[in-house]
């Protein structure tokens, strides 16, 4: 099968999609995979490290200021002329979405020119455009059930979870702290501030780090996001004993090593988060659109599998009442733990997958 997809931007669309795409190479050796990105996006650098072929066209996004929409509409109808070439040279079986303002294009050119396209919704609130297009695409894959009431009526949903999911579930404690170079005999607390960095979380982390001690036996690995880390690193100087700060890391891994997650609540996160079975201190970005990462820790909060602090509310002194609690009470994180899992959906990829082929075949079949 020829699977063409589309998703980027950040690693909460662009993981999905990878996830989807070796899954697929697993299952069907004969396989024929290409992502569509853009060249400035997370995509251009984590798909050919994957070693998969990627296309770019224009795109931008819209962060609703009257003054862009000039901008945005050129730039999609222009991606939209490239994404429609790509699709009649590549001939795809069937076209995926994973979101992100590059896949819009995309997607709307396979709807035009007919094949058989699906769309993939991380969030537990679904995103405008995801909405729009599911009245026209031939599956909407859902990461939360909940998110079904969000979709027009007629829209054809159907519950996967998140394909980064069952990647994650594979991960495992050894693994992870060899490759983190941590001590398994230590608690460990990990800080997850999104692929892009998050400057309030930095901050909260950095002010608890300076006038602060870890709790006893316990170790911490820190993710600053690249863009931070420097000025992290400038402002803690030497790290403390048993922090470890990283630009960036092996997420799964990470988490398989984790007592406890200290995090932004992107919906591929909390997809590892949930798969793991880690209970979780959530604290959303306020900077997205619809406050969807909001609605996304909510759902955990609300099942018991993590403990939610809005933005405003985090702070070194309730970050720190959280952890002691937290890592003193065994019980509670066990609790937590049992709660994740049950949100977890570990067969996402296959689930995903089986809705491709349902959609490529119908299409074959007339």
């Amino acid at each position: 099968m020829r699977i063409l997809i589309s998703g980027g931007g950040t690693g909460g669309h662009v993981y999905p999609a990878l996830a989807l795409a070796r899954y697929a190479m697993a299952v069907d050796s004969t396989a024929a995979v290409l992502f569509v990105g853009t060249a400035k996006g997370l995509e251009s650098r984590l798909v050919p490290e994957a070693g998969l072929p990627l296309a770019t066209i224009t795109a931008r996004g819209y962060q609703r200021r009257l003054s862009q929409a000039g901008p945005v509409i050129k730039d999609f109808f222009g991606g939209l002329a490239q994404a429609v070439r790509i699709v009649r040279q590549f001939k795809p079986d069937v076209v995926l979405g994973t979101g992100g303002y590059v896949s819009a294009p995309v997607v709307a050119a396979a709807v035009l020119m007919r094949r058989p396209v699906a769309i993939h919704e991380q969030n537990a609130l679904p995103g405008m455009a995801n909405r729009y297009l599911a009245l026209l695409v031939n599956r909407v894959c859902l990461s939360f059930e909940a998110s079904q009431k969000g979709f027009p009526r007629f829209s054809r949903t159907v519950f996967t979870g998140n394909p980064r999911a069952s990647e994650a579930a594979a991960a495992s404690r050894e693994e992870g702290c060899r490759e983190l170079g941590l001590n398994p005999a230590l608690k460990t607390m990990l800080v997850l501030g999104g692929s892009r960095g998050a400057l309030k979380v930095n901050q909260v982390i950095v002010n608890w780090l300076k006038n602060s001690r870890l709790p006893k036996g316990a170790q911490l690995v820190y993710a600053t996001g690249e863009s931070y880390y420097r000025q992290v690193m400038e402002e803690l100087g030497r790290p403390p004993r048993h922090v470890h700060v990283r630009a960036f890391i092996n997420q799964p891994a990470a988490l398989a090593a984790a007592d406890l997650v200290i995090s932004r609540s992107g919906a591929t996160t909390l997809a590892e988060i949930t798969a793991l079975g880690v209970p979780a201190i959530l604290v959303p970005s306020p900077n997205v659109v619809n406050d969807h990462q909001y609605h996304n820790a909510r759902l955990l909060a609300d099942a018991g599998a993590a403990v939610l602090i809005v933005e405003q509310e985090f702070n070194p002194i309730r970050l720190e009442r959280e952890l002691d609690r937290l890592l003193a009470d065994g019980r509670a994180r066990e609790k937590m733990s049992r709660a994740g899992l049950k949100l977890a959906v570990a067969d996402a990829a296959a689930n995903v997958y089986r809705c491709l082929l349902e959609i490529a075949e119908r299409d074959r079949a007339g």
